[in-house]
């Protein structure tokens, strides 16, 4: 726009003319004219305003006592982890699954397991990971969804495997816990998992645990034969308004089987924000790790998490310190500390 016009008398012929204002003209001319205020509109009653445009739910603390009715619908007896967890392992010991000529044990690779939080407004998490094979896939996600229960994300944790089996990250909200234990107990129920049943899991490895734990710089623990390093992220993670508990969705850990003189095959799952993926990658090449995925576990967790499964064959003590340089490349800390 050339601007506005001004009408002006022409000193020659005494007749009227216009003047055209130029859009530098009027700029000081409209720097100066009052500007009407904006109002500001108002906050929906629902949603009230925080800091971070978010009104953050906390988890609280529950006892064993608070599960017994997801227990019995679930089928299992599961355990706390944290004081905020309920957390109930199903192990895939029913498979004979084979990778790279390993014979797969369950604690390394094939542990399913599902978590349950209660949050301050009453209303309960699931998460969960499970382990299906491709036959029974299609129907495990069928019933997930009769029952509102979501499918958040769907991949291998190993190469070359034997028979092809897959991982389903699982995800409920709701105010009924007991209800979404029941559509998970249907679902397992079309699966070949195991029931719940006494074990006596093997608490001997057949490794230089201390080497492990020194080249790692964090002390593990015995899972059934397996050595397991855990590690979880500092901050705080949440999942739409609900704040994770430390280490829900939000791990990496490292499972060594013994595989005879110091040598173990290697299972791991290293969890990271978007700006330490390409280092963390290169530092599991340069251990000679072989890399199987690289995704989102969830929807919506703040700030957005990515995961990389790695599987690695050779001397425990000398993959491990190859490992610690991945650690290293994420913002961790040792699960028990």
């Amino acid at each position: 726009m050339a601007g506005d016009r001004q009408q002006t008398t022409d000193p020659h012929t005494g007749s009227p003319r216009r003047r055209v204002l130029t859009a530098a003209a009027l700029a000081p001319l409209l720097a100066a004219a009052p500007t009407p205020a904006r109002a500001r509109p108002a906050p929906l009653p629902h949603e009230p305003i925080t800091p971070g445009g978010r009104e953050l739910i906390e988890p609280v603390h529950t006892t064993l006592a608070d599960w017994k009715k997801v227990a019995k619908a679930l089928g299992r007896t599961g355990d706390m982890k944290r004081k905020v967890m309920y957390h109930t392992g199903l192990p895939r010991r029913d498979l004979r699954v084979d990778s790279h000529h390993v014979r797969v044990k369950a604690p390394l690779a094939l542990g399913s397991h599902v978590s349950f939080v209660r949050y301050a407004d009453d209303s309960t998490l699931v998460m969960g990971d499970i382990v299906v094979t491709e036959h029974e896939l299609q129907d495990f996600v069928d019933t997930l969804q009769q029952h509102r229960l979501h499918l958040t994300a769907l991949h291998k944790h190993l190469l070359s495997q034997r028979p092809d089996v897959w991982w389903v990250h699982v995800h409920g909200h709701g105010d009924d816990p007991v209800a979404m234990a029941r559509g998970l107990r249907e679902a397992f129920d079309g699966t070949g998992t195991p029931p719940d049943k006494a074990s006596d899991p093997d608490q001997k490895v057949d490794l230089d645990t201390d080497g492990i734990d020194d080249a790692m710089g964090a002390k593990g623990s015995v899972d059934d034969g397996i050595y397991k390093c855990i590690f979880v992220r500092r901050e705080k993670i949440t999942d739409g308004k609900l704040v994770l508990p430390p280490g829900l969705g939000s791990t990496s850990a490292f499972n060594f089987q013994p595989l005879g003189h110091g040598r173990a095959a290697i299972s791991a799952d290293c969890c990271m924000i978007a700006k330490e993926v390409p280092r963390v990658l290169r530092a599991l090449r340069k251990a000679d790790a072989k890399l199987v995925e690289l995704h989102n576990h969830g929807l919506t967790d703040e700030p957005r998490l990515f995961f990389v499964h790695v599987w690695a064959v050779g001397d425990a003590v000398r993959l491990a310190r190859a490992l610690r340089h991945a650690v290293d490349a994420t913002d961790v800390v040792p699960a028990g500390s």
